[in-house]
Parts: C-alpha cells; structure tokens; sequence
C-alpha cells in the first residue's frame, strides 16, 4: 500500500516506512500496480486518476460537515491527525488550524515566505529582499532586514502562541518556523497520519 499526496508540481509518496516525491510533469501514476490512497489538489490530475482502479481517492471518506466547503482537502486531513491543537503547515502559504476534542474550530491562510517576499519588493526596489530568520523579535528592528523579517514572522507567531495549546507544524517551511517555536512539535508526516486514518490504519 502507498499513500500519496499530490500537489501541483509533485507526487509525495509515503511506503509506510520512506517518502518519496515524483514531479508531475513527468511521472506517470499508471506506472504504479500496487493500491495508492491518495488527496489530490490538482483537478486534471484528480480527473485523470478516477479512470485508474488501483488509485483511491481519500476525499469521499472525509465528513465534510465538520469543515467549510472550500477548505483544501490537504488541511482537512491534517486536521483528521489531531485530536486537540493547532497545526501549522507552511508551504507557499502557511495555513492555521485550531482541532478542539477532534473537531475543527476554525483557522486562518496566511502568506509563505516567498509570497510575503514578493510582496515587498513590489513595493519597492529597496524591498527585494531575501528574508533573513537570524532576526531577534524580542527588539523593534533597527535595519530593513530585520524589520522584513520582522513583519512576517511576528504577527504570525503570536497569533498562534495566543491559543495556548500543542502545536504541530508540518511543510517545506516548517524548520523556520520551528526555530521559533521550539516548544512546537515538526512533523513531517502529519498529512500522511491523517491519510491513514482515513485508510483505517495508525502510523
């Protein structure tokens, strides 16, 4: 069994034991015989997998009641993982959910590190930075690097220290975000959790 979780640019595969990623310009699902469980963001991939019989699509199994009807259905299983906490994955955007007692109360998108990037230098030249996280955000910056940095990390990271519960990140980004939160758990995994419980198994 494999479980997959596509996005638009990759396959990630998870064996149960290693993870994997296949790019989707060129990989090719037919070529795997074997049961894939998968969540899938990508529509013409998503239609394109409903003609193969060994590929299962997670999402019928999901009680959507619980969530609002737009919500992405890899938040969604993320949120199938946790019983109590909330769950940073930060990718090119970084999303926030609050799971109370298993349910889902509710959270918020905010933008990745490259978008908040692209972002300023739209405003100006003197904008176009790279984003540095050796920023001490426990002083007002004094320099156009820390206060970048700053205005991204800062509002963000409050507001998900001021529901005083477990955190678990998860994503490309995640070790940044870690490096402030140490008390967080990362977890690389968490999405593929989800996914198995929704297969009927735990990891």
């Amino acid at each position: 069994m494999l479980l997959c979780d596509i996005g638009n640019t990759s396959y990630h595969f998870y064996d149960l034991q290693n993870d994997y990623k296949k790019d989707v310009a060129c990989f090719d699902p037919s070529s795997v015989k074997e049961d894939v469980y998968y969540i899938c963001v990508h529509p013409t991939l998503k239609k394109r997998l409903r003609s193969l019989s060994n590929w299962h699509d997670l999402e019928e199994r999901i009680d959507r009641t619980n969530y609002y009807d737009t919500m992405g259905v890899d938040r969604i299983v993320a949120c199938e993982a946790v019983q109590n906490g909330v769950i940073v994955d930060a990718g090119s955007a970084v999303t926030v959910d609050v799971v109370r007692d298993g349910i889902f109360a509710g959270g918020f998108i905010y933008p990745g590190i490259r978008a908040f990037q692209g972002a300023y230098a739209s405003i100006s030249k003197n904008l176009d930075l790279e984003l540095r996280f050796d920023t001490d955000l426990r002083k007002l910056p004094k320099s156009t690097h820390d206060a970048l940095a700053y205005g991204f990390l800062s509002p963000l990271l409050k507001e998900i220290d001021s529901y005083d519960m477990d955190i678990f990140i998860t994503g490309g980004d995640a070790k940044i975000i870690q490096k402030y939160l140490p008390h967080a758990k990362r977890d690389d995994l968490l999405l593929f959790r989800g996914m198995l419980l929704l297969v009927g198994k735990q990891l």
